[in-house]
């Protein structure tokens, strides 16, 4: 807004998103500490409830959105699988979604496009394996025909298979 010779306050961009959130266009997800086991109610992540408004809010359908894209999938369908999503904080980096119902399940999720190098299975894997507890770990992405288990409880699963599970 600046360059346009137009100057907005924090105050007015946090009204405008508590605006579109009441409207369900956006929806904000709290950070959860996953080693503090607390939750944050500042530095949330927001979702696009329509990927179509979400594209013509930002101009259109962006190749390099992918990741966001696939992100805010997954999240939606986390959401009608029921389950309350958060996203987890760690002292070196951040799981996409900590997931659980009324009743004590909890899982972890991280999302990634392709996982074609090492470099990019360090940076899923290695946060999930990094959590030292014994609850469920996966890693949904877009490599095809996927669904691996480890033996430290981390299980790959391609995207089509996730969309096709009634539950995790």
């Amino acid at each position: 807004m600046k360059s346009q010779g137009q100057s907005i306050t924090a105050s007015t961009i946090i009204e405008y998103i508590k605006y579109i959130s009441e409207a369900y266009i956006l929806h904000k997800v709290n950070r959860y500490d996953i080693h503090g086991k607390k939750l944050f109610d500042s530095n949330g992540k927001f979702y696009f409830e329509d990927h179509g408004l979400r594209n013509a809010l930002v101009g259109g359908n962006r190749e390099g959105d992918i990741e966001k894209i696939l992100e805010n999938i997954i999240y939606q369908q986390l959401i009608r699988m029921g389950y309350e999503v958060t996203v987890g904080q760690l002292q070196a980096g951040e799981i996409d979604f900590v997931c659980s119902k009324k009743g004590g399940k909890r899982f972890y999720v991280q999302t990634s496009y392709i996982i074609a190098d090492e470099e990019t299975y360090k940076r899923e894997f290695g946060n999930l394996a990094s959590i030292k507890d014994n609850y469920p770990k996966y890693v949904i992405s877009m490599t095809p025909l996927v669904t691996k288990s480890d033996n430290n409880g981390l299980t790959h699963l391609g995207l089509r298979t996730f969309l096709m599970m009634d539950k995790l």
